[in-house]
Order: structure tokens, then C-alpha cells, then sequence
């Protein structure tokens, strides 16, 4: 569904060349879980910004659903962030004088939804992530994992097929982490979810594959879980 072939970023400043991603590929499955892990300055946020249509490459191809997104236009993109991706960030990126009801409507606004079935679908995104009795309260009324089942929420509402979570428990306690991270793997069993972490703990606990970027340079390493003993194998990323 989704690949990345030979993909490379730079970043400038003046006279100085930075090399966020250098000749990067890899494919992802439709149905999987895949941490990103690297040092600060790796890649991670651009890999992901690059999947998510937040960011351009400046060589190689994105290939969504085998199209080519090298002629892309901004309306190809819109359309693409809108109802393919769905973003999960630190942060929260919740509006504060808003309930979260309506913070998880927002979502669906652009999408041309009635008023009610953007309720209707918002009620039944919260109840997902188990907040479906406290529609009415706010953002600063909330834990911050309530808060971060809440940006699932949104993220979600649109039926996406790709979740983009870039560090959703960096901000949160060891226990609130474990919660949220049970929930991305919920939703990893009939979506694609690509986390960025600095945490290798959870990203072996939950992952099916683990990512290793340094330097902008790619490192992988497959997953092969049994309820009784974890098994690390090095593979070729292009899976």
C-alpha cells in the first residue's frame, strides 16, 4: 500500500547543508505496527512529515496504493492528508476552549459531513478510546493520557488507513503510557501505524517491526512475537 523508494531530504540554511533522510526505502503492509527509532537529528519527524504529505522529498518517490506521487498537486495532497492519513502528535493538538466532542468534529468539517453525522461519528470515535461519557468536558479538565486517547479519537474519525503517531507517549507517565500504547496496537490490527519514539522498550513490546534511523541512514529489524519468547532477526526493510 504504501512505499518509499530511494527517498532523500536536505535542509538549508545559508551556506550550511543539512541531510535528514539519505536514500531511504522502505514498503509498509496494510495491517501492521512499525516504530521509528533514532537519536535526536536522525530523520524520524522527517520520514514521518514525508509519509503524512507535510513535508516534500527533494529525490526518490512516494508510492501510495502503486501511484507515484512525484506529479502530485496540492489538491492531490489535501485529498491524501484528509482521508487517508490521520496524525497523532506529543502535543495533543487539542483545542482548549472546545469540548472534546467538538475537537474530535473538527476533523470531519472539510470532509463536507452533515452536522449530525459529524456528531454521530465523533460520539463513536470517543467511545472507541473509552471517553464516550465525557463528551462535554474540555482539554484542561483531563489527564494527559485522556488527553492523547482523545487526539486518537480525531485522528481516527476519518477512517483513515495510515495513523502517524509522532512520540504519543512522550509527554506521558510509564503507566499512561502503557495505556495508549495497548490502544495504537488495537487500532494496528486493521490499519497501518507508523510511530516515531525515543522510548525502545515499547517499541519492542509493540511493534511487529522496529525502524533504526541514524544520520539519515536507514537500519531495520523484524519482530517475530509468540506469547512465550521474543525473537529478533536482521532483514533486508523492504518488506
Amino acid at each position: 500500500m504504501l512505499q518509499i523508494k530511494n527517498i532523500s531530504k536536505q535542509y538549508r540554511t545559508g551556506e550550511l547543508v543539512q541531510n535528514a533522510l539519505n536514500d531511504v526505502s522502505l514498503n509498509f503492509r496494510d495491517n501492521e505496527f512499525v516504530a521509528i527509532l533514532g537519536p535526536s537529528g536522525s530523520g524520524k519527524t522527517t520520514l514521518l512529515n514525508i509519509i503524512g504529505g507535510l513535508d516534500r522529498y527533494d529525490s526518490g518517490d512516494l508510492i501510495i496504493n502503486g501511484i507515484s506521487t512525484k506529479k502530485y498537486k496540492d489538491r492531490d495532497w489535501d485529498s491524501y492528508r484528509n482521508h487517508t492519513i490521520g496524525f497523532v502528535f506529543q502535543s495533543y493538538n487539542l483545542i482548549p476552549h472546545q469540548n472534546i466532542l467538538s475537537n474530535v468534529e473538527l476533523a470531519l468539517t472539510i470532509s463536507g459531513i452533515s452536522k449530525s453525522e459529524r456528531k454521530k461519528r465523533a460520539k463513536e470515535a470517543l467511545e472507541k478510546v473509552g471517553l464516550g461519557d465525557q463528551l462535554h468536558k474540555r482539554p484542561n479538565q483531563m489527564s494527559g493520557g485522556q488527553m492523547q486517547r482523545v487526539a486518537i479519537a480525531r485522528a481516527l474519525v476519518n477512517d483513515p488507513d495510515i495513523l502517524l503517531a509522532d512520540e504519543p507517549t512522550g509527554a506521558l507517565d510509564s503507566e499512561t503510557s502503557i495505556q495508549v500504547m495497548d490502544l495504537l496496537n488495537e487500532v494496528a490490527k486493521d490499519r497501518l501505524v507508523i510511530m516515531v519514539t525515543h522510548n525502545p522498550e515499547l517499541a519492542e513490546k509493540y511493534a511487529n517491526r522496529v525502524v533504526n534511523l541514524a544520520d539519515g541512514k536507514l537500519k531495520c529489524r523484524k519482530a517475530i512475537k509468540n506469547p512465550n519468547i521474543k525473537i529478533w532477526a536482521s532483514r533486508q526493510c523492504r518488506l
